[in-house]
């Protein structure tokens, strides 16, 4: 039985939300599978220090605006320098579990796991290698010679990768979407659940797994006019005592929640930050977006990008600016919507295809010699 060590990176919840779709998919090929979580193997203090300051990065617009596009996009000194801080103590440890579990493929869903597996390619060439970025515009940490094969959701990220390595195998491949987003509930049994009239005006309310944005403010406002709300707080628990003190006659709160897809399914619009992970499985269930512009750097990328795809509209967080946009999308809704428009088999087709063209039989898993 083959074996893959999946490289992943606890920065919110989209890395993770992709690695188990990448882990269910390589077990339905009989692969024996084990995640590596970069952050935490930077140890305790080195893993606080990280989401710390990417928290309070982010939440300085400009400055990780200009991180993103002046240095992370273009692989500038510093990111090189942040890269070797990072590395010179995860290559060593990937490399001590590799050598007491082998691997066949190392599976980076992270983009400091990228540059791990790129970094082990001199000490185990037989080891393949394969990069999953979601994002729209793969940027410079993502994008190593030695990658075998890159995955990723549009030409215009293929292109990214291009950049970077003109010569690099890259299959496109349908955004990773869990297999409880193509199982969905019909809208009207959705609500049924909730509690929530099938007459109504209903809006899923979404700030990531650290719960970003003015959930709470947004919530109090569109409840205020008659739309039922359901308010997701992630991982925040001040949001989520938060939004427990509003009208709970239109505001249904939750926390970090496994039930997205029936909510999904309830609502008639989708409102989130431009996470490709969420956005992909509103696209699954068939729910316009309406795309909060407060996640700066490749955020603001991927907003561009939900928008060229259609079925998405973007806002502010200001009231005076969401308002107006939330009540035009739904007077344009007529339901009962539909529930799970893409095809259940678009994932792990492309999945398939992208362990043959790695040198690995879906159908009898077998690695090829590396050559």
């Amino acid at each position: 039985m083959p074996r893959a060590v999946i490289l992943s990176g606890a920065l919110g919840s989209g890395h993770d939300m992709v690695s188990e779709v990448v882990v269910q998919s390589l077990e339905a090929h009989d692969w024996q599978v084990s995640t590596l979580d970069c952050m935490a193997m930077l140890g305790s203090r080195g893993a606080k220090l990280g989401d710390r300051v990417f928290r309070r990065v982010t939440a300085m617009p400009g400055l990780y605006d200009g991180l993103h596009f002046a240095h992370f996009r273009t692989g500038s000194w510093l990111v090189r320098a942040i890269d070797r801080e990072a590395t010179k103590r995860l290559v060593p440890a990937v490399k001590r579990e590799l050598e007491a579990q082998p691997a066949d493929l190392l599976f980076a869903t992270f983009a400091t796991g990228a540059s791990v597996a790129a970094k082990l390619r001199t000490d185990l060439p037989r080891v393949r290698s394969a990069v999953l970025c979601t994002d729209v515009d793969p940027y410079w940490l993502w994008v190593w010679d030695e990658i075998d094969l890159y995955l990723v959701t549009s030409q215009a990220a293929a292109a990214a990768v291009r950049r970077f390595v003109p010569k690099a195998h890259i299959q496109v491949v349908p955004p990773p979407v869990r297999p409880a987003f193509y199982q969905a509930p019909d809208q009207f049994s959705a609500r049924r659940a909730l509690g929530i009239p099938e007459d109504a005006g209903c809006v899923l309310l979404m700030g990531g797994g650290w719960g970003l944005g003015p959930v709470a403010e947004l919530a109090a406002a569109l409840g205020a006019s008659g739309t039922h709300v359901l308010a997701v707080a992630g991982h925040n628990e001040t949001l989520r005592r938060s939004l427990e003190q509003l009208d709970r006659d239109h505001v249904h709160p939750f926390g970090f929640t496994d039930r997205i897809p029936e909510l999904m399914a309830a609502s008639d619009v989708v409102m989130t930050t431009p996470g490709a992970t969420t956005c992909s499985e509103a696209r699954v269930i068939g729910r316009h977006l309406v795309v909060l512009d407060v996640f700066p750097g490749h955020g603001r990328e991927n907003l561009q990008h939900e928008l060229e795809l259609g079925a998405a509209d973007a806002c502010g967080p200001a009231l005076h600016e969401l308002e107006p946009v939330v009540e035009a999308v739904l007077e344009r809704m007529k339901r009962p919507l539909p529930t799970v428009i893409r095809p259940p088999d678009e994932w792990p087709v492309a999945f398939a295809g992208a362990l043959q063209s790695l040198g690995v039989s879906a159908r009898s898993p077998q690695i090829e010699a590396a050559g």
